[in-house]
């Protein structure tokens, strides 16, 4: 059995852990019922017992079926542990493989080595040849042996886990709570011991050559006749390699002519900026290597660095080879929850990119979550060239959604998720816009006048806020179709509350122009007053029951404004028009007081039937 087969077999028993637990459960009460067979399990003693039995009177009792599957959970981190440590011997393992081939590749060019310094000169060295030759062959035997000999162990190792495996699957078929748990308990034994063995997982193979010293003084005279070992050729930078390096590494290949000795490389590396251009001199960091490839740590994110390397053998070093630009992956994006809104099909997610440098896009990976807070498949919006994303999305599901940063050196760790639900409409209070005189909460839901003027020295007004009302604009998901959200407002607070475009007019009031649509609530002493603005003019409607909570609901598709007394599930007014642009929800304060916005909320049956 491979590595393939070991993570089916773990892949297998998490699947029957949840397929087979209602089973599990169902054979335990029945096993209950029936007095002739143990109906507990003590765990202290991790043995059967009957409730009530002398020797675990005092200990801590489970039903058959919680113990089942506590004993299951307990064996699931068991292989979960093992699983790891399959993986990081199996890395092991190919490392070993790796070096085993690299040291017969070195003795290989030493032997050519010394065949073509000594080969003019073999009857008079013939007996120190043979010598070296045969301590090379001693070394590198004795090198192979021990990294055979862990190879074999790392084998054995594997074996031993798999097989362990293997018996913890076959044990997991069985439906017998009773025979489970009574053949359980030497398995999980064999897990924790097997587990608490550490393994040795260090090279105990030095990759230096012992080479013996010799007195060649008396043919010093012959040796200066032989042609010297020519210096290396510069060697060849690979290029980069999507998913070759991390956030803070690069793993970097280059290549060499077939016919040249080298004895090491020099890796030499340098930091791209564009403070400071590649003709620049920069510190530059270097690292010696006996193989073509090397893994380069402790580098910045998303950032380029210029790399360059050396051959080196007896007679020199070779000339530089090209210079090569790689790439650190991104640091992950930073979600912005307070600016992410959505909709029943829909919802608009922003974020930072969590980087200096520019990235080449963004990926969103979304899953639907189930009622037990469990994942459903991942799926993928790819190439998003900016920190923002509309997705569809079904109604009234909840999703978990998280964003990676992508260049040439691959996808960047999933930014911290977001929990995004398209059971109603969801939305914040614009900062930007809001009148100088307005403060809004932390969550960006409630609008707050405080009863003082500024004096117009302190208030700083840009393009985008409110001048002459005192009024905020609110932030839906930019496509046509249905949303609804409630205003709570105190009883003797006038307030004006309803959509607005993007642009519409600064200096003027809401609903006094043909930008904006508004529902308006007057205090007179002798009664509450309601207004329905659009471009000036409200048509002549008077309300008995003072609204304290007002639903407003949205169909820019169908041309609907409809306003209604959420308390009383009451409809107050309805504008019928043509939206041409996309509408902003807005809210504004025309005495002190609060206003507070309710959003993800289903739209009552009674709005829904109106429409």
């Amino acid at each position: 059995m491979d590595a393939f087969d070991a993570r089916s077999c773990l892949d297998v028993i998490a699947e029957e852990l949840s397929e087979e637990e209602e089973e599990e459960e169902e054979e335990a009460f029945v096993m209950v019922q029936d007095s002739h067979t143990p109906d507990a399990f003590c765990s202290p003693c991790r043995v059967l017992t009957h409730t009530g039995a002398a020797p675990h009177a005092r200990h801590t009792l489970l039903a058959l079926g919680p113990a089942a599957q506590q004993i299951k959970d307990e064996l699931s981190q068991s292989r979960s542990k093992l699983s790891e440590r399959i993986t990081e011997m199996e890395n092991f393992a190919s490392n070993l493989e790796e070096i085993f081939i690299t040291v017969e590749e070195n003795f290989g060019r030493q032997e050519q080595n010394l065949e073509q310094h000594y080969n003019e000169v073999l009857q008079t060295l013939a007996h120190r040849h043979e010598a070296r030759t045969a301590a090379l062959d001693e070394q590198k035997n004795r090198a192979l042996e021990r990294l055979y000999a862990d190879l074999l162990r790392c084998g054995r190792t594997l074996d031993a886990s798999k097989e362990l495996i293997e018996s913890a699957q076959e044990l997991h078929r069985r439906t017998d709570t009773h025979a489970f748990l009574q053949a359980v308990m030497p398995v999980i034994k064999r897990f924790e011991q097997f587990s608490g063995k550490e393994e040795d997982l260090k090279l105990g193979v030095s990759l230096d050559f012992d080479v013996p010293t010799a007195d060649l003084s008396d043919v010093r005279q012959m040796m200066d006749s032989i042609n010297l070992l020519p210096a290396p050729s510069a060697p060849v930078m690979n290029p980069q390699i999507c998913n070759s390096a991390t956030d803070t590494s690069l793993h970097v290949c280059w290549s060499l002519f077939s016919d040249d000795t080298v004895e090491f490389y020099e890796l030499h590396w340098r930091l791209i900026s564009d403070d400071c251009p590649m003709e620049t001199p920069q510190d530059v960091c270097q690292l010696k290597v006996k193989e073509t490839h090397c893994t380069v740590s402790a580098l910045l994110p998303n950032a380029q660095y210029e790399l360059w390397v050396t051959a080196t053998n007896t007679t020199g070093i070779s000339p530089a080879s090209e210079r090569a630009v790689y790439m650190t992956v991104p640091s992950p994006p930073v979600i912005r929850p307070l600016q992410c809104v959505s909709s029943l099909d829909a919802a608009l997610i922003r974020w930072d990119s969590g980087n200096t440098n520019p990235v080449e896009s963004y990926t969103l990976e979304f899953r639907e979550r189930d009622a037990d807070s469990s994942g459903t498949a991942t799926e993928s919006v790819v190439a998003i060239p900016s920190c923002e994303c509309l997705v569809q999305l079904q109604p009234r599901k909840r999703y978990i959604i998280s964003v990676r940063a992508v260049n040439i050196g691959g996808p960047s760790d999933r930014s911290q998720p977001v929990d995004i639900s398209t059971a109603g409409t969801h939305f914040h209070l614009l900062e930007d816009t809001a009148h100088p005189s307005l403060s809004l909460s932390a969550d960006g839901l409630t609008m707050f006048y405080l009863d003082e003027d500024l004096p117009l020295s302190h208030m700083t007004f840009s393009d985008s806020t409110f001048a002459r009302c005192v009024a905020v604009l609110g932030d839906l998901v930019p496509i046509r179709g249905q949303y609804y959200w409630e205003i709570e407002v105190d009883e003797n607070t006038e307030y004006r509350i309803g959509v607005a475009y993007e642009d519409t007019q600064r200096n003027s009031y809401l609903g006094g122009n043909n930008t904006s649509w508004c529902m308006r609530h007057i205090v007179t002493p002798s009664r509450h007053k309601y207004e329905f603005l659009h471009n000036g003019w409200t048509p002549d409607i008077r309300i008995t029951v003072h609204p304290l909570r007002v639903g407003v609901f949205l169909d820019s598709s169908a041309g609907v404004l409809s306003f209604y007394n959420a308390d009383l599930q009451q409809h107050l007014h309805t504008f019928s028009c043509h939206f041409l642009h996309h509408a902003h929800p807005c809210f504004a304060l025309d005495t002190p007081g609060a206003l507070t916005l309710h959003t993800g909320l289903a739209t009552p049956t009674p709005v829904t039937r109106a429409e």
